[in-house]
């Protein structure tokens, strides 16, 4: 009998310590229960319920940088964009396909620029952030910096 309640007092204890989320400074937790969302965890410590809600995202607040690797365009163009989230209970719902749409946003706006050697790289990184701002800032984000490099 001894065994069988220590059993259950562990039991309890781990779905008691599972049920305690604490989300950092900087970051929010979007919560998920059945693979639909549910809510936002702030910064803080929150109870969530054990074996049915599950983190599905940690997003973070502050900046954050995606290297281009592969030539984005005419002239082999690479590059770095800086980025971050504005409103989290937007960006949610598209948060794990980011890299993509910052990639296919980056693209399509160098696409769009005439073919020109004597290109200034500072003003076609300013091109480039306000294409993919047009794109990300209906999502709850924002591009800050966009650093091109002729590979």
């Amino acid at each position: 009998m001894t065994m069988l309640s220590t059993l259950i007092v562990a039991l309890l204890a781990v779905l008691l310590a599972s049920a305690v989320r604490r989300v950092p400074e900087g970051l929010v937790y979007s919560v998920y229960r059945h693979g639909k969302p549910r809510r936002l965890l702030s910064a803080g410590t929150h109870l969530v319920l054990p074996l049915l809600d599950r983190v599905a995202h940690k997003i973070n607040l502050s900046g954050q940088t995606l290297q281009l690797q592969a030539p984005l365009g005419p002239g082999d163009v690479r590059g770095t964009v800086y980025w971050q989230v504005l409103e989290p209970e937007r960006a949610d719902a598209v948060f794990e396909q980011v890299d993509q749409l910052i990639r296919h946003g980056a693209q399509a706006a160098l696409r769009d620029e005439p073919a020109t050697e004597a290109i200034d790289r500072r003003d076609l990184g300013v091109r480039v952030k306000q294409s993919l701002n047009h794109v990300l800032r209906e999502r709850g984000m924002m591009v800050t910096r966009v650093d091109l490099d002729a590979a």
